[in-house]
Parts: C-alpha cells; sequence; structure tokens
C-alpha cells in the first residue's frame, strides 16, 4: 500500500487549526447529467441505501438513475439561484461567518472551511487542502444537528478513507450532535417567534424532520429519538401544549416504511379536520434547500391547500441566523479546547523569531555539510 505523498516540510512552520463545516451536498447544477452524478454518489453510498449491492446496483442504474435525474433536475431548476444552489450558498456563508465568529471570540489562528459529503467541495479535497496549508488540528462539524447513521456516521467515513491513505494524520475531532444544544434550540425558537410576531400564530405547528427507514430505529440509530427531544425542548421554549404542535418525517424514498407520521398525509389531514392554517418549520435542516424550498414549501403547500387549508406558512431554516450563527460558534468552541487558536500579538511575533531562527541554523547545517 502506498500513502499520498507528503507536503514539503519547513523548519519552524506555524501549524494551524481549523473547523470543516460538512453538510450533505448538491448537484453542481440543475440539470439531468448533473443530478445523475450527484444522485449514483449519493445512493450509492452503503449508509444511506443498505441494499445488497448487486440488487442494488441494477436498481440504482437500471430505474432509478434512468429516469429520477431528469424529475430531480427539474425540482432542482426550481428552486436555483443566480448564485447556485441555495444549500450551497447558504452553507459556504455559514462558514463564512463562523470564521468571523469565532475571531470575534480571539480565535484568530483558526481557518473555518466547507465541505460537501457529496458533490463539491469535497470532503476529501477540502482536508487535502487544509494538510498542504499546514493544518495539523482538525474539527469535523456536521451540518446536521441529529445524529444518524446515514448522515453523520457518513461523514464519518468518508473522513476515515481519505486518512487511510495518508502518512501523517492530522489530530481529529469529530462533532456527534447538538440536538440540545441550547443555543441551537434557542436559534429555532427565535426564528419562530419572529415569524409569529409578523404574521400571527398558526392553528398547528408541524416540525418537519428528513425521514430514514423505520428498521433504521428498530436496529439502534438513535436519530429518531433525538427529533423528538429536540421537538421537545423546542415546543418547550415557546409554551406550546401537546396540541399545539405534531412532529413529522418527510422525503420518503421507495416502498418500505419510513419513520412516521409523513408529513405530507398529516398536513392534508389537519386541512381536512377544520386547521385554516399550518406552520411548516424543518428544525433538522439548518441551511434551505431542495427538501424545504420544493418538497415543503411548494408541493406540501399544494397537499395542504388542496385538501381545504386556507394558509400555508413554511418557515425558513437558520441559514445566517445571527442567533445560529453564535451557536454554531458556540457548538465549534466546545470542541477545539484545548488547541492554541487565541495566540496573542506577543506570542506571534515570539513564534515568528523562533522560525526564522530555526530556519537560519537548517541553512547553516546545509552550509557546513
Amino acid at each position: 500500500m502506498s500513502f499520498a505523498k507528503e507536503p514539503p516540510f519547513a523548519h519552524g512552520s506555524i501549524s494551524r487549526s481549523a473547523v470543516v463545516l460538512v453538510n450533505l451536498g448538491t448537484p453542481d447544477a440543475p440539470t439531468r447529467g448533473a443530478l445523475r452524478r450527484y444522485l449514483r454518489e449519493f445512493l450509492w453510498d452503503r449508509r444511506v441505501v443498505e441494499i445488497p449491492r448487486a440488487l442494488w446496483w441494477l436498481i440504482l442504474h437500471g430505474a432509478i438513475l434512468p429516469f429520477r435525474s431528469g424529475q430531480s433536475a427539474h425540482k432542482y431548476a426550481s428552486i436555483w439561484t443566480r448564485e447556485g444552489s441555495p444549500l450551497k450558498v447558504h452553507t459556504q456563508a455559514q462558514a463564512r461567518l463562523l470564521q468571523e465568529a469565532l475571531a470575534e471570540r480571539g480565535h484568530s489562528e483558526l481557518t473555518v472551511a466547507m465541505a460537501m459529503r457529496y458533490g463539491s467541495p469535497s470532503l476529501p479535497d477540502v482536508l487535502a487542502k487544509l494538510k498542504a496549508e499546514g493544518c495539523e488540528r482538525i474539527a469535523i462539524l456536521p451540518a446536521y444537528p441529529q445524529y444518524s447513521g446515514t448522515t453523520t456516521a457518513s461523514i464519518y467515513d468518508a473522513v476515515f478513507a481519505h486518512y487511510k491513505n495518508i502518512r501523517n494524520v492530522p489530530e481529529l475531532r469529530l462533532v456527534r450532535n447538538y440536538h440540545e444544544h441550547e443555543g441551537y434550540i434557542g436559534a429555532l425558537a427565535e426564528s419562530v417567534e419572529a415569524h409569529w410576531e409578523q404574521h400571527g400564530r398558526p392553528d398547528k405547528l408541524v416540525m418537519s424532520f428528513h425521514g430514514v427507514p423505520k428498521r433504521t430505529l428498530l436496529l439502534g440509530d438513535p436519530y429518531h429519538c433525538e427529533c423528538l427531544k429536540t421537538a421537545r425542548l423546542l415546543a418547550s421554549r415557546l409554551k406550546l401544549g401537546a396540541d399545539d404542535y405534531v412532529v413529522t418525517f418527510q422525503s420518503r424514498f421507495g416502498k418500505a416504511e419510513w419513520l412516521q407520521p409523513y408529513t405530507a398525509p398529516t398536513v392534508e389531514a389537519l386541512a381536512r379536520q377544520g386547521a385554516r392554517r399550518v406552520d411548516v418549520i424543518c428544525p433538522g435542516f439548518t441551511s434551505d434547500c431542495l427538501e424545504t424550498l420544493e418538497e415543503i414549501a411548494m408541493e406540501v403547500r399544494a397537499d395542504f391547500e388542496a385538501a381545504g387549508g386556507q394558509e400555508f406558512h413554511y418557515i425558513p431554516c437558520l441559514n445566517e441566523n445571527p442567533a445560529w450563527i453564535a451557536a454554531l460558534a458556540e457548538i465549534a468552541e466546545q470542541h477545539i479546547i484545548g488547541w492554541p487558536t487565541m495566540q496573542t500579538a506577543a506570542q506571534r511575533e515570539l513564534h515568528k523569531k523562533a522560525a526564522e531562527a530555526a530556519r537560519a541554523a537548517a541553512l547553516q547545517l546545509g552550509a557546513e555539510a
């Protein structure tokens, strides 16, 4: 087995620390070809689909990619912006704002980068770039508040697979979840309260999380429990009673049973039962994306109105909400404790002089040799 070539070594070089904000991913363009490439990578992940490989290869390449790519491209086109994919645009902005927030907290010696589990910028490419820049300490921060084997663990897989071929592996810290973090819950509550202050309250608040197959819960995945914990904490923060909100799961795929209740049928039932207005928030998504902007804000809205509902309000994801950026900085800070990210000017000057002395000594040794 051969290892990747290490970057050139320089005496006295400053070792750096980095936080990598990792989101799920997005196609490069809202086209059939781009969606085919993206879905092939995404749906071939064993964490995402656990069907035996040979059978799944036939289904994926014989049925899903030829037909679903075009359908998905049409959906992506309906939400695509001048800047590109909303998920990528928001995640890039979050990484930039997180860098600024951490610098304001004194972490001026810290790099914040953004990566995607599927698509670009790919996680391996970002990790390789950070290594070339001298980052010897890296914290992986998934954009998923709730842990799931289908999402968070898949990021871990990609990290470990990348470093399997690296000789000099940096110190790694992996953020597992933050589904009950006070700052995260507070940011969610603030976004709901701001919406209600402007538009009034609904008959029912629907908290819609991304779905996963029910069998993952039965096999020990904690995702379902963490979603319910987030919902309970958010409801408590908003002072909601049990009849004021409902937790649902969206984005069901295939014929197997997924976590229930499903979002669209639940919203339709609320309309038929006389609910004039429902508000939907997606706490498991920290950036607006296809699943929120198209599936919820368009498709589920249409289902609600077709069933007799009058007002449908989608409450946007946290995106660049200042309260969320502050919470994200707290989460990152909790996981980089002990790292030298807060050097003073005097320390930097001292380190600079030491580096110069080390380089001079190395040159002298070379001359004597």
